[in-house]
């Protein structure tokens, strides 16, 4: 750049710093501009988060993602403090406002946050460990190799001199940043691989955690939308004078996504919203159900698919074999159902956008405020709010659009929210999908094939439909199923798009969950078909898969796989790798006669590479095991004249408190890179619950949710 340009906020940020403390600054691409502009020094350091080390000790740690029960709020600062060594009980928080790239991707999903982190926030931490063993040195004039830190204080080895971190901020402040700076022997860690308290645990429990929806400012108004029950239908004509009559609503308008009902308070929108007069222009979608997209699928499912893996000759093999075994899975669109409804707090205001909202994706929110309304991005301030439920839902910005064009209109801060019914009704819901596999078997017992299609709906393509134009494969639809584990000779997987108007996004493991139950449930059809126990069957196909058998033992031998339950009881197993990580589970279940049903435990192993926050660790599978266990109990997502058809949980069912299993975790010890934790304890739970199932009673799932009609015997 021939003239760097440098915001406002960045020179302040940087400038400030020097009588403040010392502040390791987070900047990509707006680092190269403030080095340009000569306000930072030159070496490179690039961590994604902020550390700020003040006077009085205390440590600021600026967590650059979303915080919505995986523990990030307490993890990521937990990487920066060891390698710091900072004295815990003097480690604070502070949330990252959105920034077009300070803190490179600020995205909370993909079971990243740790994963994509680690690294980069260690070196941040060492970094300033490393400038305040300097600024000790020099103080005491001696060499720097005599210095160590330890619990916040730089202490001079021969001596026993000590100087706390606050105490050297002002000297480290003018030192330039190490490069490379060594990182602790993982033999070292003080935190890491420790279960801490929690940062954030205080105020989850005083109830000062803040939520979106607890946000309140001077003049707020209070706003719902209404929009087209039908997917692709808009706003015809609507009469807002019975709306208008409900005390404390004080307008009733127009905006791109539908009909917004404003007032001083919700109870009153709400109330407004429902005796709003509106006739929709319904569109040609409204001709479609359930039935006639599967009809759709599977009539698509019989033409040219993309190939996705293609090892040896399947149609030899098939050819060739003594039995040719095939399956057909199935399973529906799902809900996120997040607790907290949809909402954004907006203030549009000369020119500005100040939002306050419940985000996995506070970029995406402040390019997309910044389009809505005609404004630079520098001119949007978004500040992430505790979420209360994500699970791949916010990562969407379309809520947001609703509460700055409401806020534009009225020109006053608007808290925008929508009721559990619009929330229902217009999600982006986990595709549904239709899996064909067969597989040829010896009379030996072989396995010599593996084919499988995949027949969905794309989440990319619905996205960027010019990406995809020439129908190229949608990598991210056969995840979990191009890399099926299993060692036999000949595997073809291919993939069709089958995309609609009903509106699919990521969902919590996104595509793994549909794959690995097609997978996980076919494999132990093989077993069957063999007539060699499911879990032996895998370990002769996994021999050369350590990670898969590490996680897959573990959880046999802890759940007791081979001992003999009694009779309507049932054990199933599963193992699947996502996001970095490979998990495993063994399902307990009772069944009687009539159908119903209970699941009883739930035996769960992961290998997450090394576990950073082991609490936060079990937290999330166990949080998994209920996720998974609503979809493949209860989550359907059914269509009528091109709408949803449920519209609260009276329709769409959560698991309840004593539908719950009981829920053993296993981590297995690692030392390597961290991968995943909140989605990997997803994918096996269909599958251990199905075969489990087949196991008390013979009878095989391939169709979610299980309905106790389909159990009775």
């Amino acid at each position: 750049m021939a003239h760097p340009t440098v915001s406002r906020r960045d020179f302040l940020k940087v400038s400030s710093t020097a009588g403040a403390g010392l502040m390791i600054g987070v900047f990509l691409p707006a680092k190269k501009r403030l080095v340009e502009a000569g306000l930072v020094s030159g070496q490179p350091f690039e961590p994604n988060a902020f550390l700020a080390i003040n006077p009085d000790n205390t440590v600021t740690v600026t967590v650059m993602k979303s915080e919505m029960g995986q523990q990030v709020r307490t993890s990521l600062p937990m990487i920066i403090a060891d390698e710091l060594d900072a004295d815990w009980s003097q480690v604070k928080i502070a949330q990252a406002d959105a920034h077009p790239d300070k803190y490179g991707s600020q995205g909370t999903g993909g079971s990243g946050s740790i994963r994509r982190s680690f690294q980069k926030l260690r070196k941040a931490g060492a970094a300033a460990r490393e400038m305040l063993i300097e600024a000790g040195a020099n103080e005491w004039n001696v060499d720097k190799s005599d210095c160590t830190v330890s619990n916040g204080k730089v202490v001079h080895s021969s001596t026993g001199r000590q100087f706390t971190f606050g105490e050297l901020t002002k000297k480290a402040a003018n030192l330039p940043v190490p490069e490379d700076p060594p990182l602790k022997n993982p033999k070292d860690f003080k935190f890491i691989g420790k279960s801490m308290p929690g940062l954030d645990t205080p105020s989850r429990v005083d109830g000062s955690a803040q939520f979106g929806m607890d946000v309140q400012l001077p003049d707020m108004l209070y706003a719902t939308v209404i929009r087209c029950p039908t997917f692709g239908g808009r706003v015809k004509s609507f009469d807002a004078h019975e709306a208008k009559k409900i005390n404390d609503v004080t307008d009733i308008f127009a905006i791109e996504g539908g009909i917004a009902v404003v007032g001083t308070n919700t109870w009153a929108v709400v109330k407004g919203q429902r005796t709003a007069d509106i006739k929709w222009d319904h569109g040609k979608f409204a001709k479609w159900d359930s039935s006639r997209i599967r009809n759709m699928m599977q009539k698509k499912g019989l033409g040219n698919a993309v190939v996705a893996r293609e090892e040896g000759n399947v149609a030899k093999a098939q050819k060739d074999a003594d039995n040719v075994l095939e399956a057909v899975y199935e399973v529906p669109f799902t809900s996120h159902a997040t607790m907290e409804p949809m909402n954004c707090v907006a203030h549009v205001n000369n020119g500005k956008c100040e939002i306050w909202v419940p985000t996995q994706a506070p970029q995406r929110v402040q390019t997309t405020a910044a389009e809505a309304l005609g404004i630079p991005e520098e001119k949007v301030t978004v500040h992430v709010t505790m979420l209360g439920g994500g699970f791949g839902r916010r990562l969407f910005a379309d809520y947001v659009i609703d509460a700055v064009e409401i806020s534009k209109k009225t020109g006053k801060p608007v808290l925008m929210l929508w009721t559990r019914e619009e929330d229902m009704a217009h999600d982006f819901y986990r595709p549904t999908s239709i899996h064909k596999l067969s597989s040829a078997m010896t009379k030996k017992n072989r396995a010599t094939s593996w084919s499988h299609r995949i027949i969905a709906p794309s989440i990319s393509a619905q996205r960027s439909p010019e990406t995809f134009s020439k129908g190229e494969l949608d990598r991210s639809a056969v995840n979990g199923a191009s890399n099926v584990p299993y060692e036999i000779p000949n595997i073809h997987v291919d993939y069709v798009m089958t995309n609609t108007q009903v509106p699919v996004g990521w969902w919590r493991s996104v595509y793994n969950s549909q794959n690995a139950f097609a997978n996980e449930g076919f494999i132990d059809e093989m077993a069957h078909a063999a007539g060699t126990d499911p879990y032996k069957f895998r370990l002769k196909l996994l021999k050369n898969s350590p990670r898969y058998l590490g996680v897959l033992k573990l959880a046999a031998e802890k759940a007791g796989w081979g001992k003999k339950l009694e009779k309507g009881r049932g054990r199933g197993i599963a193992v699947h790798k996502a996001f970095g990580s490979w998990a495993a589970q063994v399902a307990e279940v009772t069944v009687n006669r009539d159908g119903n049903f209970s699941v009883d435990r739930i035996v769960s192993a992961i290998d997450c590479g090394l576990a950073v926050h082991p609490d936060g660790v079990r937290m999330q599978m166990e949080s998994a095991i209920v996720f998974g266990l609503t979809s493949t109990l209860k989550g359907e997502i059914t269509i009528k004249d091109g709408a949803v058809v449920q519209s609260n949980f009276h329709e769409f069912e959560l698991l309840r408190i004593d539908e719950m299993p009981k829920v053993e975790t296993y981590i297995v010890e690692s030392n390597e890179a961290p991968g995943g934790a909140g989605e990997p304890g997803v994918p096996p739970v269909a599958p251990a619950m199905t075969n489990a199932i087949f196991d008390a009673t013979g009878i095989r799932i391939r169709k979610l949710p299980i309905r106790p009609e389909d159990l009775r015997v």
